[in-house]
């Protein structure tokens, strides 16, 4: 089904990192109060918000600072996707004509440390906690392990994203990681869950993000030069795939959350995977970039290795992926991520990336965020 294009005015960013003396819902409503900036609107003609944190209490609490005016405003989460779920809605209410102007928002200030979920709460037997593979760090490792082997993928490629995740990262002033990492200082940093390393994935952290949407209508009525969400999906995995808690990898695999989640906007966008010019593609750590190139169709499984030895996915190659440094440089302020990869999407297709921009003017864009259990969120961007 073909979606009516929605509109982009208004992006908002707090920087990510560790913010001392401010709370997440403080630096929400930073970004939400930049977004509203960048749109020159004000928070009461907001009609409608969707928002998520993990860590920082409801969303919608953003109210109390941002003004009691007696808007629907819906939590959300679903893991690290919830970013995703926020735009998916706020889109589709937009385009439902619940409201003229919608806002997608997400925050969180995580403790250090990995993230311990309770597995009762994710629908998934004690033992799993109990053997580790509710810490994300073993299960993605046991996960590219197998990756690996299947389509040899050698450990060089993952020195490299990660390289480039923190080159990237230097070139953004809101990232947490500001500093280059060199590749042997990467390639010889502790084993932390074989075969993934210490610079490898990561952390959890602070920050907060916001968009506003309109109709496209309303946007040309503003004599703005919007950026067009031309699809806006969310999946939740099926039966048969090996997805973050599952108990075991089943014998035949059925199409990964992402896979699914790719094809649904690539057929709602009307285009494919070599007609996008910049994308952000969920690291949670350097092995999910890499199967998630496949996965999201912008390469055959296998095919990753060449690309990355080629420097296809540098800022300046054919294949530019996660130009500000991705979860890796930024961390990961769960009800954020998926927001910050738009607000990055929205800044490249504007022009306006500075130092990490992406050369010829990109006119298209891809975010893919991947949330636990197996849920994925996609969103295609045009100007």
């Amino acid at each position: 089904m073909t979606m009516e294009r929605v509109a982009i005015v208004g992006i908002g960013l707090h920087a990510f990192g560790r913010t001392p003396g401010r709370s997440g819902l403080e630096q929400g409503v930073f970004a939400a109060r930049e977004a509203l900036k960048d749109a020159n609107l004000q928070w009461r003609d907001v009609g409608v918000a969707f928002g998520g944190s993990r860590e920082s209490g409801n969303a919608s609490s953003a109210a109390e600072q941002l003004g009691l005016t007696g808007l629907p405003f819906i939590n959300v989460y679903t893991g690290c996707a919830t970013g995703g779920s926020a735009m998916f809605l706020a889109a589709n209410a937009v385009r439902a004509g619940v409201a003229r102007y919608a806002m997608a928002l997400g925050f969180d200030k995580h403790e250090r440390g990995a993230f311990a979920p309770d597995p009762a709460r994710n629908g998934v037997p004690e033992w799993i906690a109990e053997t580790g593979l509710m810490v994300t760090t073993q299960f993605f490792s046991l996960k590219l392990q197998r990756y690996m082997h299947e389509f040899g993928i050698s450990e060089d490629s993952l020195v490299r994203v990660a390289e480039k995740a923190f080159r990237n990262g230097a070139l953004t002033p809101t990232a947490w990681r500001r500093n280059p990492i060199s590749y042997d200082e990467i390639a010889n940093s502790v084993m932390v869950s074989d075969p993934l390393r210490k610079y490898m994935f990561c952390s959890p952290s602070e920050g907060g993000a916001a968009i506003i949407l309109t109709s496209e209508a309303e946007a040309r009525r503003m004599a703005i030069t919007p950026v067009f969400l031309d699809a806006s999906v969310v999946c939740t995995r099926r039966y048969g795939t090996f997805e973050v808690y599952n108990t075991c990898a089943p014998a035949q695999s059925a199409p990964t959350v992402t896979q699914d989640a790719a094809r649904k906007a690539f057929d709602a966008a009307g285009i494919g995977a070599e007609d996008i010019d910049v994308l952000q593609l969920q690291d949670s750590e350097v092995g999910a970039e890499i199967m998630h190139m496949a996965e999201n169709g912008f390469c055959e499984h296998g095919e990753q290795e060449q690309l990355i030895c080629a420097g296809e996915t540098r800022i300046d190659g054919k294949l530019p992926i996660n130009t500000d440094g991705g979860c890796l440089a930024n961390g990961e302020p769960i009800g954020a991520s998926g927001l910050r990869q738009v607000h990055e999407v929205c800044l490249q297709l504007r022009g306006h990336a500075g130092a990490r921009q992406v050369p010829g003017n990109p006119k298209t864009g891809y975010t893919q965020v991947y949330g636990a259990p197996g849920l994925a969120g996609v969103n295609i961007l045009s100007i």
